[in-house]
């Protein structure tokens, strides 16, 4: 087997480096650095898309017809590594990533040459209308209400950890439309405007101090039946599509990997009870061992999903042992993290890592983000579907239990 990387791909690494090395600016690096969750800083991230859009390269995954970069899977890697290693700030997934391929799918051509230009652009901020406090990872069992009134729908409910709706403008959303048969069957997806009269955000503040959640109120909101994607009753079969993309569009390895080397820093810094580098630590060395190996078997995963959507493939249910996999190693990290900054770990400086804030950090930066990033990270295993939802549907989609 030829594993000589091609002078192509060569070149093309260097072109992207160059790129991030002009257009990364001192405070965009500090907003990836200091990032605790899949959500930079929200209007840096936002500054950061407007310099990729410029450069064509704000969702390098989208079919080109549409604002895509007609990169093949090898160059789509190389961005990612490369926007990694130079601490690029996280572009908000919601719209690019989950949104914009369900428009593409099953929008209509008006409703394509509305949203995705403005969602490319960083025009529209979205955020994602699923979850309510009876229905998480049951989905289907939502219960907002949209009634039909001529031309309209009136919704009345309540969506609950809802991401950086405090900064959309945009909402994509689930919502009940019929109470007949199964449960979804009558679901439909609705796009909406935030600034619709009778919607109300409350904040949700997590256990690392930050405002990343909330809690949306309908109360009579009137939202247009042109904005539903896809027909009435079979929101269902969108919002199955749209988590695939959720679960498994991403990757989770070269994220995984990079922090890996962030806790392997403060190993080496890190000193044992003989004054020895914990790096240094057998046991130590072998939880790190163990994470890395465990991190491969993910990368060759992701890659067949890649393979599968470079063909015009969905994820499929390889999505869901991904969004297992990647989660549960993430938080594996997190907590060898925990391990390696020690007592330092207890400091929680939340305004330490605001991005341009200037406060000094008690203690050494590397660890600053230790505990916020833990914290954070407990959820992952439950948001997008649970560890146990993503096995049952392995267990009947792959297995047919």
């Amino acid at each position: 087997m030829d594993l000589t990387i091609s002078k192509k791909y060569q070149d093309f690494r260097a072109e992207v480096k160059s790129f991030l090395e002009e257009n990364l600016a001192p405070e965009l690096r500090e907003a990836g650095r200091f990032t605790t969750s899949v959500f930079s800083d929200s209007g840096l991230a936002m500054n950061w898309q407007k310099i990729l859009h410029k450069q064509g390269w704000a969702a390098p995954h989208w079919p080109v017809e549409y604002g895509g970069t007609g990169w093949d899977i090898v160059e789509r890697s190389i961005f990612a590594e490369e926007c990694l290693k130079a601490e690029a700030p996280l572009l908000v997934p919601i719209g690019l990533q989950m949104c914009g391929p369900c428009i593409i799918g099953f929008g209509t051509q008006e409703q394509k040459d509305y949203y995705l230009p403005r969602m490319l652009s960083g025009e529209d901020y979205w955020c994602q209308g699923y979850s309510e406090p009876g229905a998480g990872s049951d989905l289907s069992s939502l219960q907002t209400f949209a009634e039909s009134d001529g031309d309209d729908y009136i919704i009345n409910g309540t969506k609950i950890w809802t991401t950086y709706a405090q900064y959309a403008n945009k909402m994509f959303c689930l919502v009940r439309t019929s109470k007949e048969g199964k449960q979804q069957q009558g679901i439909t997806f609705l796009l909406l405007d935030m600034n619709t009269s009778g919607i109300t955000v409350e904040p949700i503040i997590g256990l690392d101090l930050v405002h990343e959640q909330n809690t949306v109120f309908f109360d009579n909101v009137r939202v247009p039946k042109a904005n539903r994607i896809g027909e009435e009753n079979n929101g269902w079969t969108v919002a199955k599509y749209l988590l695939e993309f959720e679960r498994g569009g991403s990757e989770y390895a070269p994220s995984i990997h990079f922090q890996l080397q962030k806790v392997k820093e403060m190993a080496a810094q890190a000193k044992t009870t003989n004054g020895e580098p914990l790096l240094n630590d057998h046991t130590f060395r072998r939880k790190i061992a163990n994470v890395e190996i465990e991190t491969k078997t993910l990368k060759f995963t992701e890659n067949r999903i890649k393979a599968a959507l470079g063909s015009g493939q969905n994820p499929g249910p390889a999505a869901s042992m991904t969004k297992i996999l990647g989660t549960e190693i993430s938080q594996k990290v997190t907590e060898l993290a925990i391990e390696a900054a020690s007592l330092n770990a207890l400091i929680l400086q939340p305004e330490a890592i605001e991005p341009g804030s200037g406060v000094d950090p008690i203690g050494p930066e590397l660890t600053l983000t230790a505990m916020p990033r833990y914290l954070n990270t407990r959820a992952t295993t439950i948001y997008g579907g649970s560890s146990e939802v993503q096995r049952g549907i392995i267990a009947k989609m792959v297995l047919g239990l």
